[in-house]
């Protein structure tokens, strides 16, 4: 006699897991990572291994000797915030300095909320802004691309694009003439610039975009929303006054816009459930980082956005959340 088995919904797998996103969005790194060794050689493989190693390693001990629970440090999660945190590094960054970074990523940004899926800042940029408060000098020094693939510790370093357009025109540089001194658009989309580890190569990133995209690892919702709210922004601002504000196709291709657009913007415990809610974020997103790029301190924001904006996740996901299988709007009354 067979038995009746009765359990609750869903019933039906759609083969998506934890461990298979978290290798997925890994597989869709690839391209970067690649990108950044040929640029900056051996400092992005010092990096990158030092900061994975790192992020499974406190996980392990957090989850053993302090939250006493079962390991999960095959899921793949710790292993994407080491190398998210590696993308946002300088790669001549010195080893205790990646430690410190990836034990805030994990025991401040991720387990101290307990653990993957509860985390309400994407960890790898908690790690991030921690570092570059903390140690604004090993933080904003940049090697060269090509020039510094042998090198680590003793890198040659210069400035970024992004600072050198920001420091022209504080100073009173016409936008042309400060576009004389970095690389082409092309150039830059192909990663020929100084630049954080993961953020050089744009064509790179975008590969990895279509790849996520292609597997249903993420939607475009965010990514668009983002990139496209940074380009109106910067868009209007440049056509009110061509000289004093960077075109929209230099703010894209520049700094960390399509790296955190990608692959941190869309992290699922940090990002809105409904498709409104992920537009509104990543409007907000796109909005914050020109503010802050064109009128603020730093000539990058958008670490800050991102964090900022995963705060509004909780209110965005209260207004805007999805609405059940066979919810029905209540009728009006008459």
């Amino acid at each position: 006699m067979k038995r009746l088995i009765v359990s609750p919904s869903p019933h039906v797998h759609s083969g998506d897991s934890v461990k298979k996103n978290m290798y997925g969005v890994v597989i869709a790194m690839i391209p970067a990572l690649a990108a950044s060794v040929w640029f900056f050689g051996i400092g992005a493989l010092v990096v990158t291994l030092t900061s994975v190693l790192a992020c499974v390693l406190f996980e392990h001990l957090i989850q053993r000797f302090i939250l006493k629970k079962p390991t999960t440090i095959t899921d793949g999660s710790a292993i994407v915030t080491g190398i998210l945190l590696a993308f946002n590094l300088p790669t001549n960054i010195p080893l205790a300095l990646i430690i410190i970074g990836a034990a805030v990523a994990i025991g401040m940004g991720k387990m101290s909320f307990g653990g993957l899926g509860q985390n309400p800042f994407n960890p790898a940029l908690v790690g991030r802004v921690f570092l570059l408060i903390s140690y604004p000098v090993q933080m904003t020094s940049w090697p060269k691309p090509i020039d510094s693939r042998f090198s680590y510790l003793d890198a040659e370093t210069g400035a970024t694009p992004l600072s050198i357009m920001k420091e022209g025109l504080i100073t009173g540089k016409p936008f042309s003439e400060v576009l004389a001194e970095v690389p082409s658009y092309l150039e830059l989309f192909l990663g020929v610039m100084g630049g954080s580890a993961g953020e050089i190569a744009g064509v790179a990133l975008v590969i990895g975009l279509i790849y996520m995209l292609v597997k249903k690892i993420i939607t475009w919702h965010i990514p668009v929303a983002v990139v496209g709210s940074v380009l109106v922004f910067t868009g209007i601002l440049h056509l009110a006054d061509s000289d004093a504000y960077a075109s929209p196709m230099f703010h894209m291709l520049t700094g960390g816009l399509l790296l955190g657009a990608i692959f941190m913007a869309t992290d699922y415990s940090s990002s809105p459930m409904a498709t409104g809610g992920m537009i509104l974020y990543g409007v907000g997103i796109g909005v914050i980082t020109v503010l802050i790029r064109v009128w603020g301190a730093y000539p990058e924001g958008i670490s800050f956005a991102i964090l900022i904006m995963n705060a509004f996740v909780p209110l965005i996901d209260k207004y805007m959340k999805p609405k059940h299988f066979g919810e029905k709007v209540a009728a009006k009354k008459a």
